[in-house]
């Protein structure tokens, strides 16, 4: 069944290179076929997910194959990215600082017709206030 020969040919593209329309280029279908196939057949879509993860962990394995190259090469930007990705004493941090005061003061009147208005949306079963 030509249909069937396809289909696993397209799987193993997609093992190869984890990119949807570049396996349907080398196997000459279309995208449109691929994702028909994947919401009428769960056991297509299931494979599909299994040679996507299949392709994009051979993808990563040559990938940080790649930077150990660059970073035997004393490659700074390799280095650096290898040591704020892997090390959390060279990460990128972000310090928020502040200060918090607490005011005791009674509410305007428009500040406590704001808050019952609030209360009256979060609470709308609740449509009279207690004091009206």
């Amino acid at each position: 069944m030509k249909k069937a020969k396809v289909r696993k040919a397209f799987l193993e593209e997609l093992k190869r290179v984890p990119i949807v329309q570049v396996a349907c280029e080398k196997v000459a279908i279309s995208r449109n076929s691929v994702y028909r196939w994947k919401a009428e057949d769960a056991e297509f879509a299931k494979a599909m997910e299994e040679a996507l993860a299949e392709g994009e962990a051979l993808v990563n394995d040559m990938t940080e194959s790649q930077l150990m190259s660059l970073i035997r090469e004393k490659n700074w930007h390799a280095i650096s990215f290898w040591l704020r990705k892997r090390n959390p004493k060279f990460r990128d941090r972000v310090e928020v600082s502040g200060k918090i005061e607490r005011v005791d003061k009674p509410l305007s009147p428009e500040e406590e017709e704001l808050m019952k208005a609030g209360l009256r949306l979060a609470l709308p079963e609740h449509h009279e206030s207690p004091d009206a």
